[in-house]
């Protein structure tokens, strides 16, 4: 048995195929080196705050006596609070490099979007864009950001009163996911040719209202593939 290994040829190819030609939007190599880059930088933020608070901590017992404790308390809380967010990172972006092996890139223009509660999700969130059913197309559908971290970039970009050059950067938007269980969406980086501030958003509509998968056109298959990025689903 023998392996073919792909030829240089093949990966000049690919580099300059459209992200939605890619049965996955993790063959896509710019989407690999934008996952790399969104990890090593959760990693070195991780490393970084755990070094500031390590060296608080240093230089207070080693250099200080305890009757500057006190002002270190809140330089040394905020330093372990900044490395547990770093440290929740992590699982999101498991579940991100589950979705990009999972499902392609499709690419959207001028997505509805808001940062106001969507009048079909009840529960709190930070903000939401709606993209259509891939079986019913007419229906579009919100999904949402579940919660706040990270978020900061994007909010900006979609408030109502933005400027003109901030809301640029979302006009167009790379999905890939199935907006009737999950999505990974990403805005353009500065070349056009690949994805940046990557960001999981979550369907909350069912956990309101209790629509199931199948009155939204979802097959077994549809099933199957959110079950592998880890939604817990029955099939239809």
């Amino acid at each position: 048995m023998s392996f073919a290994m792909p030829s240089d040829s093949d990966a000049r190819e690919k580099e300059f195929m459209k992200p939605e030609d890619f049965r996955a939007a993790w063959e896509h190599p710019p989407t690999r080196r934008s996952y790399v880059q969104h990890l090593l930088t959760s990693l070195v933020g991780l490393l970084a705050w755990t070094a500031a608070w390590l060296g608080l901590l240093y230089m207070l017992i080693v250099h200080l006596s305890p009757e500057f404790a006190f002002l270190f308390a809140l330089p040394l809380g905020y330093c372990f609070y900044r490395a547990v967010v770093q440290l929740s990172y992590f699982s999101p972006a498991l579940r991100m490099w589950r979705i990009l092996r999972t499902y392609p890139w499709r690419i959207f223009r001028e997505v509805p979007h808001g940062l106001t509660n969507h009048a079909e999700v009840s529960c709190k969130h930070y903000g939401w864009f709606e993209f259509p059913n891939p079986a019913l197309p007419a229906h579009r559908m919100p999904l949402v950001f579940p919660r706040h971290h990270r978020t900061e970039w994007w909010h900006r970009r979609m408030a109502p009163h933005a400027k003109t050059a901030l809301k640029a950067d979302i006009e167009t938007i790379w999905f890939a996911g199935d907006p009737r269980f999950i999505g990974l969406i990403a805005a353009t980086g500065r070349d056009g040719t690949a994805p940046r501030r990557l960001h999981i958003l979550e369907q909350w509509m069912a956990l309101q209202d209790g629509q199931r998968s199948r009155e939204w056109g979802a097959t077994a298959e549809d099933v199957e593939r959110g079950r592998r990025v880890g939604i817990h689903l029955a099939h239809p």
